[in-house]
């Protein structure tokens, strides 16, 4: 059984996403926001929490609470993840993005979407690397924007295809891992 840290931000949704397919498998949370909603939903679930905020060490101090860890889920994590981590754990960093990448990198790519006004965006679930979501993809699903979207319209419909897309994802990630094709 693979072990599995979670890095997040926010509210947690791609947490609870990945704790129904992987919940015996997630075994720490990290958070570098002392108040994160992901924060709560995990010590709900009973997983050990840690806060690490920002610094020039963040990746080393994250780095020191890995011991065992196999696999590593951003989840709405939003700082970049640096050496030493991303050596200490290559091809084992995976982030959702929400945008068929390589568009739209970075922050509130969905916005951006409507600002091109595109008909087609989605999620990206990839490998991290030093880049800003240029890391390998893994897995992609596609979202229409709709005539009448707005951001807050557009977004929860792409958390609605993170949440089915991720959990694939790791699933692939840790097949690949553990030597399947």
């Amino acid at each position: 059984m693979a072990k599995i840290a979670v890095l997040g931000s926010g509210t947690g949704s791609n947490f609870q996403a990945l704790m129904k397919e992987f919940g015996d498998e997630i075994v720490l949370v990290i958070s570098d926001q002392p108040g994160a909603g992901i924060l709560e939903k995990a010590k709900a679930f009973g997983i050990p929490t840690a806060v690490e905020e920002g610094g020039v060490d963040l990746s080393l101090r994250i780095l020191n609470r890995l011991g065992g860890i196999d696999l590593i889920c951003l989840a709405g994590f939003m700082r970049l993840v640096k050496d030493p981590l991303l050596s200490a754990f290559p091809n084992r960093i995976l982030n959702i993005h929400p945008s068929l990448l390589p568009m739209y990198p970075g922050r509130a790519a969905w916005e951006q979407a409507l600002a091109d006004k595109v008909e087609v965006t989605g999620c990206t679930v990839h490998y991290v690397d030093a880049g800003i979501d240029t890391g390998e993809v893994i897995l992609q699903e596609k979202v229409v924007i709709l005539i009448d979207d707005t951001a807050e319209t557009l977004h929860a419909r792409i958390q609605i295809a993170e949440h089915r897309t991720y959990p694939e994802a790791v699933r692939l990630a840790l097949k690949k891992m553990s030597g399947g094709a």
